[in-house]
C-alpha cells in the first residue's frame, strides 16, 4: 500500500510548481484530501467553488476514486451560479471522457477513477489540470453575481 499522504503532498508540490500556478490559487490539503480553487471562488473554509478529491477508508474498499468540482454553501447565488455555469461548461464537460455533469445540490461534475497506484500522482495531475481549464468560466459567472 502506497502512501497516500505522501503522493498528495507531491500533488501538491508539482501544482504549486506549475507555470499556471500564481498566488491567487490556493490548495487545501488534508493529507488524502485535496482542493484546488482560486482566492476569489470563495473557498476560504472549504465550502466555496474547488476542485476536490479524496482517496479515504471508502475509496480504497472500493478501489475507487473520485475527482469533482463543487461550489458549496458558501458560493455566491449557489443555485444561480452552478445554473449559469453549466450553460457555458455543460458541453465541453460532457467531452471529457468518464465525466458526469451532476449539477445536483452543490455537485457540478464528477469523474471516478480505478485507484490504481501506478502512475497516481501524474492521473491526478491530469485531471486536475482538465478542471483547471474551467477557471475563466468560473470567474466570469462569479463576477456576474457580484453586485
Amino acid at each position: 500500500m502506497k502512501d497516500i499522504k505522501n503522493i498528495f503532498r507531491n500533488v501538491e508540490r508539482r501544482l504549486r510548481a506549475s507555470r499556471w500556478f500564481e498566488d491567487e490559487w490556493e490548495i487545501y490539503n488534508r493529507g488524502n484530501y485535496l482542493q484546488l480553487a482560486k482566492s476569489n471562488w470563495c473557498n476560504g473554509s472549504q465550502g466555496g467553488v474547488h476542485f476536490e478529491t479524496y482517496i479515504e477508508a471508502p475509496q480504497l474498499k472500493k478501489k475507487a476514486f473520485p475527482i469533482c468540482m463543487h461550489a458549496e454553501e458558501d458560493c455566491p447565488s449557489q443555485a444561480k451560479f452552478i445554473d449559469d455555469f453549466l450553460m457555458l461548461e455543460r458541453a465541453r464537460i460532457g467531452a471529457w471522457k468518464g465525466y458526469r455533469v451532476t449539477g445536483d445540490g452543490y455537485s457540478i461534475c464528477q469523474r471516478e477513477l480505478p485507484l490504481n497506484f501506478k502512475n497516481l500522482e501524474e492521473r491526478l495531475l491530469e485531471e486536475l489540470n482538465r478542471l483547471r481549464q474551467l477557471e475563466a468560466s468560473v470567474d466570469r459567472v462569479l463576477a456576474s453575481l457580484t453586485p
